[in-house]
């Protein structure tokens, strides 16, 4: 087949339409998957974040707390209620104050560091100290950009209510870093003026990144914590100018929860509470891993089910194609090449298998109408004796569609009385329209019987069927009943008289001709005594001079031995004796000239070719010579028949022969093109110029198995050899063993062999 022929071309195509549309359907899941994995990484992202803003905004309340309840203690509002500085300073309670603070920095990471400035002392207390001088607490611990006098004149001096300072620097002991403040003058209630006291809690920005550390270790982010007006709280890598481009980038749209920006996702969250902004940015590739993944298994899955999926089309495209590219050639071989131009290779196959399906319909009804000719034939055939063996008749009987299917039965004679001498057109048609009367009645009686006509009077009767071991009188009277009833019938109905004779059972097809004659003898007798009914050949004894050997059975009898059919030849050779002997009288004279006869014929068949150029010829003849015909028939039976044996058997020798000539031809064609994938029976038979079901018959009587199994076996003995050598491919052997199909190959080399070829050439090669 050629490569890329239209038909393979039409199989791939309709193959990677069927792969692509799954593999659309698997990109849409994908897809769907990503954004399913997408929204589901940033829904985990703004969990995170807001679970982040929680836990400080309610370190925040706790810091506000905390101021609460140093508004509530009692020490220190006797402290911020005393006079100044001129009396008496109360060391007891501020040392009290400073040992009841001291707690709230162990338990707080946001009040590690923390002061109270009590305005009527100037004194700055701290958990671990007090500054009667606030001056040297600044020395140590100050922002960096902010003098004393300011510092104490805007944190200490003037009153504040939950104020925050965004991010500063700060130095604490030389250690630079940046915090937040939170400031709270004490009473609550002091809103203008100078307060009495102030809280001022210093949360260093590493403790509230320490809340989003989480997001940044996770996914390599970064964070950014402002206030309502747009100051930096925390930030986390990211520095302060990248941070205030973000918040003034007119591409950046503030008021999305999520957005991606520079191959960041950025998620904004505000609080409700505070005011503040909480943004966090995501790198793209990080949020996307999970993505990812799935991304390179869907498309190294999709490619490998593509490359398989393609691979597969083309293989089955090919295997598909390739019978109707080769039903297609012959086609055009038959119908000529130019029939299928410009036109579908489908519709083409589909005219031309119409045409032969309409063509043979045609051949089945004219077979049809021709079959009741062909069995009629048959039937003139049968009873003329021109069958030379058992299988012949089978043959034939099964062509014309007869339904024998018994090998015994009588043979008979019905003849319409009435109508002899006339022979006229009306009287013709008169015959013929009684003959199919007859014809239907006697099937509708229900007996199994053939028929066939005899010229314009006559029909023969075959009746088939005598069950072995049956008592063949009691056979003789349910025949003679159902002739007798068709008389009584015909005469009854239509005045129709007729005569029935009918010969002996016979007991094999072979012998339909021998009954037929039976009953031709009883029919004369029947006539000449002027008998009506029913006659039976063994009640018509007949008197004659002359012995019982016609032409036509000689030449059976010939044809016999020839064929080499023993059996047959035998029931012959009886059926004569019989003739002669039982329902005859024959003189002395008589038996002599009979016994000549016979002499006669095995002479005339040893002087054929076949016999004289034998071994056995002069035994054969010196035998025949010695036939005496003063010996008793019985004798001269038996020697005629051993003569017979000895005949048959050199036939049956000589075919023997002829048979293995045929099988060793057609074995050593088999040899020389086993690598033939078309080699099949018909190929052989054809090669040997002999019946199919013949060669097929004859090579599994001679070889014991069927030619399909030699033929594999004779490839695998190839396949084998070929596997030992190392030189070709698996799909190469098969290809060189007559297998289209590697697949078939592999199948068959296991079936026979027990092993896979693979295997098979590992364990030669160990």
């Amino acid at each position: 087949m050629p490569k890329f022929s239209r038909l393979f071309r039409k199989f791939l195509i309709s193959y990677i339409v069927i792969l692509v549309i799954p593999s659309i359907a698997g990109y849409m899941s994908y897809r769907t998957a990503i954004a399913v994995t997408q929204s589901v990484s940033i829904e985990n992202n703004v969990t995170q974040l807001r679970k982040s803003q929680d836990i400080l905004e309610r370190r925040m309340a706790e810091v506000e707390g905390f101021t609460r309840q140093l508004a509530l203690n009692q020490e220190l509002s006797v402290l911020m209620n005393e006079k100044g500085m001129d009396e008496k300073v109360n060391l007891y309670g501020i040392w009290k104050v400073n040992n009841d603070i001291k707690a709230f920095s162990q338990t707080n990471d946001f009040l590690q560091q923390f002061f109270i400035y009590l305005n009527n002392y100037n004194v700055l207390l701290t958990p671990a100290s007090s500054y009667f001088q606030p001056e040297r607490y600044y020395q140590s611990s100050h922002y960096k950009d902010l003098p004393a006098e300011e510092w104490k004149r805007t944190l200490l001096e003037q009153t504040h209510n939950r104020e925050i300072i965004p991010l500063k620097p700060f130095i604490t002991n030389g250690v630079e870093t940046s915090v937040i403040t939170y400031i709270q003058s004490l009473p609550l209630d002091s809103f203008s003026g100078t307060a009495r006291a102030t809280v001022v809690v210093l949360i260093d920005e590493k403790v509230i990144s320490s809340v989003l550390s989480d997001l940044k270790d996770q996914y390599g982010g970064w964070s950014h914590i402002s206030d309502a007006q747009g100051h930096t709280i925390s930030l986390l890598g990211i520095n302060e100018s990248d941070a205030a481009k973000l918040a003034t980038d007119t591409s950046f749209d503030q008021s999305k929860a999520n957005q991606f920006y520079n191959d960041d996702l950025v998620i904004t969250i505000r609080s409700k509470t505070t005011g503040w902004v909480y943004r966090a940015g995501i790198p793209r590739h990080v949020l996307m891993e999970n993505a990812n993944k799935i991304k390179y298994i869907t498309w190294s899955v999709t490619s490998a089910a593509l490359v398989v999926g393609l691979l597969v089309g083309l293989w089955q495209a090919y295997r598909n194609s390739s019978p109707l590219h080769r039903l297609l050639n012959v086609m055009k071989e038959q119908f000529g090449k130019d029939a299928a131009v410009g036109r579908n290779e489908y519709d083409f196959l589909q005219g031309n298998i119409s045409n032969m399906i309409s063509n043979n319909k045609r051949l089945e009804n004219e077979l049809n109408r021709q079959l009741p000719l062909i069995r009629d034939a048959f039937l003139k055939r049968l009873i003329a004796g021109e069958f030379r063996s058992l299988e012949e008749i089978a043959a034939a009987a099964e062509q014309a569609n007869t339904g024998l299917q018994a090998d015994t039965g009588y043979t008979g004679i019905l003849q319409i009385k009435g109508y002899s001498g006339m022979d006229n057109v009306d009287i013709l048609n008169e015959l013929s329209a009684a003959r199919l009367i007859m014809k239907q009645t006697l099937n509708d009686l229900g007996w199994l019987v053939h028929m066939t006509d005899l010229g314009a009077d006559r029909v023969v009767v075959i009746f088939e069927g005598i069950a072995s071991g049956e008592d063949t009188a009691t056979v003789n009277k349910e025949v003679e009943r159902i002739l007798n009833e068709l008389a009584e019938f015909l005469f009854m109905e239509y005045k129709i008289t007729i005569i029935a004779a009918l010969g002996n059972p016979f007991s094999t097809m072979m012998e339909v001709r021998h009954t037929y004659e039976q009953a031709t003898q009883a029919l004369e007798y029947a006539l000449h005594m002027n008998r009506k009914g029913v006659l039976w050949f063994s009640d018509a004894r007949l008197e004659s001079d002359t012995y019982y050997y016609p032409l036509d059975i000689e030449l059976r009898l010939i044809s016999t031995i020839r064929a080499g059919d023993l059996d047959e030849a035998n029931r012959i050779l009886d059926a004569i004796i019989a003739q002669n002997i039982e329902n005859r009288e024959l003189s002395l004279e008589m038996k002599h000239q009979l016994v000549g006869e016979l002499k006669g014929t095995f002479l005339k068949l040893l002087y054929q070719k076949t016999f004289q150029e034998s071994d056995i010829f002069e035994l054969v003849k010196h035998r025949v010579a010695n036939i005496q015909a003063n010996e008793e028939i019985d004798v001269i039976r038996q020697d005629i028949a051993d003569i017979m044996a000895s005949l048959c058997g050199l036939i049956a020798n000589k075919k023997n022969d002829h048979h293995n000539q045929t099988v060793e031809q057609v074995m050593k064609y088999i040899a020389e093109m086993y690598s033939d994938p078309d080699l099949n029976l018909y190929r052989v038979a054809e090669k040997v110029e002999r019946p199919e079901k013949y060669i097929s018959n004859l090579f599994k009587e001679v070889t014991g198995k069927n030619l399909s199994d030699h033929l594999e076996q004779v490839r695998m003995d190839q396949a084998a050899n070929l596997l030992k050598r190392d030189t070709y491919t698996v799909d190469e052997i098969a290809a060189r063993v007559g297998y289209n199909s590697s697949h078939s190959f592999r199948r068959a080399f296991k079936r026979v062999l027990g092993v896979s070829p693979s295997s098979y050439r590992q364990s030669t090669t160990e």
